[in-house]
């Protein structure tokens, strides 16, 4: 089918705007009315096409409700990455993925395997809870997810929830949850291999097997990556850390599972990922320091069938975070070990009524700090308890959840959170949602020799969200409004304090689409983070975003591009030292040799653009990456 100009206008008028430098003013200026403004002219344009193929079925995530839920029920909004998608991305990293999508954003000290960190729809990066596989994953001495050791050959599917989570997943959960699912198994056998050459000497080689028979089920793979990288530091780095010198990064992984069906109703399920990672980084003039990252996951559980109507499922979790400072010459950095601990409990029960479907069970978590740093307190335990109900009936679909936490250092805690949809017809839907939220303040901040407070008390948000959403046939657009007030946030520094109030308010506006064999794909985000004491920006947060992609089929064939554009942020909480706005392009082309056979090549940030997303941390320039994949179509 042809595609006309009026189809595409809206889209490539952001295109050219962005390829011209111009796409950050552009959607700074864009208010509610311009954005309903957009729809009127694009919608329409689209609709003139009769002969779209025939649509797609919606996804089904469990991550917004705790139950598998067709997203187009949902009243939050949820961005799934799959597998092929992974693969197309230009991200070399998790949080290069992340960055990609609608109403995220990262920032990284230096490149593969340093420090980095997602502020989901502009909370901080210590806003968002990371699970994979269902099992929670981070440091509590520093109170983030520990993004930076996480391969991405081991992920089948990442679903990334937006806006409040805490009354399903507890503490932590104010900006939203990324939970990561790696590859499972499957009746056959299936096994598949890659391997990737790049710029900066880098190397990868991943091979796997993916089967099943009978009732077992299996799955395993194992990575290396070598990677001797760039000089993660410039000479505006704080500390006088800079050294020209390379930093790179070397990782091994495992992944495995094993589900075994007992019966028809019950089942044994289990899981492990395993990752230890090397990582050189700057400490000062010919200083070379070393740090070595280990990420150990593992779950159990058994699930089954009480009655008809009845599920239950009793898991046990377990993760670890390590990392050790190896020896350096270096008088500012001395060896240290940070280890984080959590053991999990998780009783939960699906009951299925005439309303829809009630969740309930009780959790128990168990954190653990183990490190050369003498911390006052070393561990803490938050039992919890929670309810909600998940259902849909003509055009109407709902969601409500309620918990309670208690915290063995702060005490109980009650956060909920109400949703409503409402098929208007059959191309619009409307959603809205509200929720509460909380942090616990983490070891450091609390506890953290000299730069802690031990008074500080744990935030609590308020979050509400506006959705309008269009789909005809394989295309769909949402624009969304978003309002989060974080009382007591806590700053960062040598003395964290609890300020009276933050601000977090947005819309974002997205766009995915296909054409026959052309799939086009666009997302403009605005945000206003700020600290209403001081009316400052919070840190490393642009106010606004843009992601444009694109990618063509033919025959063998698939090329495809992405355009990133970041406006300008602030490495500071004074907004005294200003990180540009930057535009990159990258593309990739597939080639199928044979039937399970393709080789990939990618060009990422084609025009060398040299940006900053942390001050004084270098990102890649410009690189190439040649990957040669086998994934047989049939299993053997």
């Amino acid at each position: 089918a042809r595609v006309t100009f009026c189809r595409l206008a809206f889209f490539m008028t952001m295109f050219s705007s962005t390829l011209r430098g111009a796409a950050a003013p552009a959607v700074a200026c864009l208010r509610p009315s311009a954005f309903t403004l957009a729809l009127a002219c694009a919608l329409p344009a689209l609709a003139q096409n009769t002969q779209s193929p025939a649509p797609t079925l919606p996804d089904t995530v469990v991550t917004a409700t705790r139950v598998a839920t067709r997203a187009n029920q949902l009243t939050s909004e949820v961005v799934v990455v799959d597998r092929a998608a992974i693969e197309r991305s230009a991200g070399r990293t998790l949080t290069e993925v992340l960055a990609r999508t609608a109403s995220v954003q990262m920032s990284s000290n230096g490149g593969r395997g340093k420090t980095s960190s997602v502020f989901i729809r502009g909370t901080e990066s210590r806003h968002t809870v990371l699970l994979i596989d269902g099992v929670r994953y981070g440091s509590a001495t520093a109170g983030t997810p520990a993004w930076d050791n996480i391969p991405l050959d081991m992920i089948e599917r990442i679903e990334v929830l937006k806006g409040p989570a805490s009354a399903l997943y507890g503490a932590d959960a104010v900006g939203g949850v990324v939970q990561i699912f790696t590859r499972k198994g499957t009746q056959g056998l299936h096994p598949y291999a890659s391997a990737t050459l790049g710029s900066d000497s880098y190397r990868e080689v991943g091979v796997g097997l993916r089967g099943g028979q009978g009732g077992v089920t299996y799955a395993l793979g194992v990575a290396h990556v070598s990677d001797k990288g760039f000089s993660s530091t410039n000479p505006t780095v704080p500390f006088g850390n800079y050294d020209p010198d390379r930093d790179g990064f070397s990782q091994k992984s495992l992944n495995a599972s094993l589900d075994w069906q007992l019966t028809t109703d019950w089942k044994l399920t289990s899981g492990v990922v395993y990752s230890d990672g090397t990582s050189h980084f700057d400490d000062g003039p010919g200083v070379d320091t070393r740090s070595a990252a280990r990420t150990n996951v593992a779950r159990a559980g058994v699930e089954g069938r009480l009655s008809s109507l009845w599920t239950t499922r009793l898991n046990y979790n377990h993760s670890v975070d390590r990392n050790n400072a190896l020896v350096s010459a270096s008088p500012f950095n001395v060896p240290g070990l940070f280890q984080t601990t959590q053991d999990q409990w998780i009783w939960q029960n699906d009951i299925t009524t005439p309303i829809g479907t009630v969740v309930a069970g009780v959790d128990s978590l168990d954190q653990k700090v183990d490190s050369s740093t003498a911390y006052t307190v070393t561990q803490r335990r938050i039992n919890g308890v929670f309810a909600g109900l998940t259902g849909a009936a003509g055009a109407h679909s709902w969601q409500l959840n309620a918990r309670r936490d208690d915290n063995s250092q702060f005490g109980g805690s009650s956060t909920g959170y109400a949703g409503y949809g409402y098929q208007l017809n059959s191309q619009w839907r409307a959603h809205a949602g509200y929720g509460t939220s909380f942090v616990a303040p983490s070891f450091n901040q609390l506890y953290y020799p000299g730069y802690s407070n031990p008074l500080l008390a744990p935030e609590e948000g308020k979050n509400l969200e506006l959705g309008l959403d269009w789909t005809l046939g394989n295309h769909a657009v949402k624009l969304v409004h978003f309002d989060n007030k974080i009382r007591g946030f806590i700053t960062s520094g040598n003395a964290p304090v609890n300020l009276p109030r933050a601000r977090i308010d947005g819309w974002t506006l997205g766009y995915d689409g296909s054409f026959n064999d052309l799939t086009l794909r666009a997302s403009a985000d605005t945000l206003d983070p700020r600290n209403e004491l001081t009316g400052k920006l919070l840190p490393r947060r642009a106010k606004s975003q843009v992601t444009l992609g694109a990618d063509y089929r033919l025959g063998a064939w698939s090329v495809g591009g992405t355009v990133l554009q970041v406006g300008k942020r602030f490495d500071d909480t004074a907004n005294t030292k200003p990180l540009g706005a930057y535009t990159t392009l990258d593309l990739q082309a597939d080639y199928r040799v044979a039937r399970d056979w393709t080789v990939q090549a990618k060009l990422n940030n084609v025009g060398d653009r040299v940006y900053e997303t942390a001050k004084g941390y270098n990102q890649p320039g410009r690189q190439f990456f040649v990957t040669v994949r086998y994934t047989p179509q049939q299993g053997l």
